[in-house]
């Protein structure tokens, strides 16, 4: 890992360590857009010359309905890990369930705002190189709480045409309704066109390699009526660490992010002159040569780096910049630096806290904005899965009091139409206020 002190660089060339590994998108597109037209026209046929294509796998049917499905076997451990995180996950998005509240802004003029859930969504599970139940979880969850009525599950089908057991057990416990046996930019195309047998849905959601990241972004601005949670690239951690950080630890965390895959990017931020940084990479070296998948983690720090921070405020300021999909501040005090962070997906705060709690079991949800949009989208979550409407209700008085200062406004717009329908009912209005005169 390059290594930089922030006080010796210019203002440009720290704003150049924000930049991440660069991704082609223009030529990922051309690849991706014949798929996404594909899939549109030809619908369940083209999915299953996809997967045959890209996957090896051979299906008979890409949709299966869930209610249908026998319950999956599981390892008692493995379905107790499982339920734990289904429970956390599950209280720490109910609890972001608001509370409806009307506002009587003037007397007889009241306003609130009401949510409700996106009918039918669509959530991504990858299973290329790695399986991710916990995924299933992260994505379904919510949309349980917030009472989508279709949730279309997809993720790549195992070599025998069957699905992950673990994806499987998870999809079942958070309410999903279909699970669509495909990946890729073929999976997502699917579910934003709909097919004989998968539901069209409204939103997609969930993390995937870069062609799915530009299927996404295809289909969002086509005909095809679909938004999607948020931009995401390569998974990244920056790792804020004082003299007092555990080496092993440090070198851990920033390793649980580089395993992802060749293109993550990991930081190290270290602050003041007193942290053991040569020990810190004797141990990522000696940790990433025992890892499974050390090679992976091996290329994602070829294009990492360390960075050098005076103090604190110097380390928040550029974490700030970077805008990091995860922060872990390994640091004692961690705390009383919250209010000081603004811009990152989600924060680890202390020793104790690894990402790893973040990704599988905390409650928090492990998708989050990449590639610095954490500048400005936030996580997944319960409201992710919502949409709003505002509800007005007038009475006879409140129109009254109103309903001038807004013909006053459509007149000055020179908008006749909407005076009119103010000013009409307050004719009424005023009409029955004058008594009947008997000659």
């Amino acid at each position: 890992m390059k290594s930089y002190r922030l006080s010796e660089l210019t203002e440009d060339e720290v704003n150049g360590l924000k930049a991440r590994p660069r991704i082609d998108f223009s030529s990922i597109f051309d690849k991706v857009q014949p798929i996404v037209d594909d899939v549109r026209f030809r619908g369940d046929a083209a999915v299953k010359d996809y997967t045959a294509r890209f996957d090896k796998v051979e299906l008979d049917n890409i949709v299966e309905n869930v209610a249908d499905l026998p319950d999956p076997e599981l390892d008692v451990s493995v379905r107790e890990a499982f339920d734990v995180a289904y429970n956390n996950i599950y209280a720490f998005h109910a609890a972001q369930k608001s509370t409806e509240k009307t506002v009587e802004n003037m007397k007889g003029v009241r306003c609130k705002r009401v949510a409700r859930s996106i009918s039918s969504v669509g959530l991504y599970v990858p299973g290329g190189t790695a399986v991710l139940p916990s995924t299933a979880l992260m994505l379904s969850v919510p949309a349980q709480i917030a009472g989508c009525k279709t949730i279309v599950l997809a993720t790549p089908p195992t070599g025998d045409a069957s699905i992950c057991k673990e994806v499987l057990y998870c999809a079942k416990k958070a309410g999903v309704t279909h699970i669509l046996k495909a990946g890729g930019a073929q999976a997502i195309s699917a579910m934003a066109w709909g097919t004989v047998s998968c539901p069209k849905v409204e939103k997609i959601f969930g993390p995937g390699n870069q062609y799915v990241t530009a299927a996404k972004m295809i289909l969002q601005n086509s005909e095809a009526m679909v938004s999607i949670d948020m931009p995401a690239g390569p998974s990244e951690v920056l790792v804020i660490a004082d003299k007092y950080a555990n080496p092993v630890h440090v070198a851990a965390d920033l390793l649980s992010q580089a395993e992802h895959g060749p293109d993550s990017q990991v930081v190290l931020v270290t602050v003041g002159d007193e942290v053991d940084l040569m020990t810190i990479e004797e141990e990522i070296s000696k940790q990433c040569q025992s890892l499974p998948r050390g090679e992976y983690a091996s290329k994602a720090l070829s294009h990492s780096f360390t960075v050098v921070a005076h103090d604190m405020v110097e380390a928040i300021s550029f974490s700030n910049l970077y805008a990091p999909e995860h922060l872990i501040i390994n640091m004692k005090d961690a705390e009383k630096w919250e209010s000081f962070i603004e811009n990152a997906g989600s924060v680890f705060l202390g020793p104790w806290t690894p990402e790893s709690v973040g990704d599988y079991a905390s409650g928090t949800n492990h998708v989050l904005p990449t590639y610095g949009y954490a500048r400005m989208y936030g996580g997944l979550s319960l409201d992710s899965f919502l949409k709003y409407m505002t509800v007005q209700s007038l009475t006879e008085d409140g129109l009254r009091s109103l309903g001038p200062y807004v013909a006053i406004m459509a007149e000055v717009e020179g908008l006749e139409a909407h005076k009119r329908a103010v000013t009409l009912r307050l004719k009424d209005i005023e009409a029955k206020q004058v008594p009947n005169i008997c000659r």
